[in-house]
């Protein structure tokens, strides 16, 4: 259903941004014997070549965005990016400076990121926001980046893995994830050779997963740094820590249905999220939920 504005807790707001700008201390915290918390990445980390991203579109006439009609984009609930609690997030602020940047009338929904996708695929939804590029996403997306960054491996410290490979071997081991999810390149294959053995449990969001971690129905979940504020938690901070994959930053980004919107609106959206990391506005809108410095090197790629 279409987005409604509701009463807003500002204190919970506060709280939120507290535990993302201070997420760089406290997932130091996290560290155990035989499993550490990665640092927030250094600018050379970051500087690094993300993940190939699909073939770059054909050059095409500049337009601007057409607004003759109302257009549709899509959130999902995930950690910074969106949040019903608030009714805040990154991908809200993205949408809301997209929306007053080209004047156009974009309807924000929130439904599952399965859902999204069915739905950028058929026309139905104009765009969504943080998406990632693969073959077959490639067919139906267009993309324009504005973020790059790594996902991790949590896992629980009683499942004895102290690496990503220690967990692939333990069979007795399952893995929760959101549907539709997709990842790094040894992420992805990691993924496929667990599911491959019938060990993953799925979910619509986040919070279940953390539920069903906490409660051992699973022993490890799939995450990014939009997640960092969640996992700073006392409980999960408790009971799990963090491993690493060895996958090259992935490029996310503005995700435009290629059956709702032509070569050249493609481009005129493009060109709007460029615009919007030429003049640091992509680079502020991180600033407000991470560190500068974390915030800086997620936008500079």
């Amino acid at each position: 259903m279409p987005l409604r504005a509701s009463p807003r807790s500002s204190a919970l707001r506060c709280s939120i941004r507290r535990r993302a700008v201070g997420v760089a201390i406290a997932l130091a915290g996290c560290m155990a014997a035989h499993a550490s918390v990665p640092d927030a990445p250094s600018p050379s980390q970051e500087s690094a070549v993300p993940a190939l991203a699909p073939s770059t579109p054909a050059p095409v006439e500049r337009q601007a965005p057409d607004c003759s009609r109302p257009l549709s984009l899509g959130l999902h609930e995930h950690g910074l990016l969106y949040t019903s609690q608030t009714g805040e997030g990154i991908d809200k602020d993205i949408a809301d400076e997209m929306t007053r940047r080209s004047g156009c009338r974009i309807t924000l929904t929130v439904l599952p990121r399965a859902r999204i996708w069915q739905l950028v695929e058929s026309g139905a939804l104009d765009f969504t926001l943080s998406g990632i590029a693969n073959a077959q996403r490639d067919r139906f997306a267009a993309f324009a980046w504005y973020v790059s960054n790594k996902y991790y491996l949590l896992v629980r410290r009683d499942a004895g893995a102290r690496s990503v490979a220690e967990f692939r071997r333990k069979r007795g081991l399952r893995l929760g994830l959101i549907r539709s999810f997709r990842y790094g390149e040894r992420a992805n294959e990691f993924v496929d050779a667990i599911e491959g053995e019938e060990r993953i449990t799925y979910a619509g969001s986040l919070d279940p997963l953390y539920t069903i971690l906490l409660d051992g129905g699973i022993q490890a979940m799939i995450i990014e740094p939009f997640d960092f504020p969640a996992i700073a938690g006392a409980r999960l901070k408790a009971q799990t820590a963090i491993l690493e994959f060895d996958d090259p930053p992935v490029l996310h980004g503005l995700v435009m249905s290629r059956r709702s919107l032509s070569p050249a609106q493609q481009q005129a959206w493009r060109d709007v999220i460029v615009a919007m990391r030429a003049d640091g506005t992509m680079r502020r809108i991180f600033g407000k939920y991470f560190p500068a410095d974390l915030a800086r090197q997620m936008t500079q790629f």
